[in-house]
């Protein structure tokens, strides 16, 4: 029997903005956070834009440490949404602001 392992993901209050502001400071993860705002939660397949899934894992994994991610297991899809209330709660205003703006 195949087991997924859970995901870590930081409780709001350690949220680092720093860690925040560089995890979106990659056009990629801009892209999947921009995608995850406008949806409830999509699998990564949705997500990845034909990269490779080494590359795709890496960005989640940014993604879910700066607390911006939260990644579920559903089967063998990972399911992802973003952790918009807790980021709102932790840094007031920083999401729709950055969410606002075009590249």
């Amino acid at each position: 029997m195949f087991v997924m392992r859970a995901y870590k993901h930081p409780e709001p209050e350690a949220f680092v903005l720093e860690r925040v502001l560089y995890a979106l400071s990659d056009p990629v993860r801009l892209e999947i956070v921009r995608h995850l705002a406008a949806v409830a939660e999509a699998s990564c397949g949705e997500l990845d834009g034909g990269r490779p899934k080494s590359s795709v894992s890496h960005h989640f994994r940014v993604l879910r440490d700066a607390g911006l991610v939260h990644t579920r297991s559903l089967g063998t899809t990972h399911m992802n949404s973003l952790r918009r209330d807790q980021m709102e709660a932790r840094f007031p205003g920083l999401l729709d602001a950055i969410l606002a703006q075009r590249g």
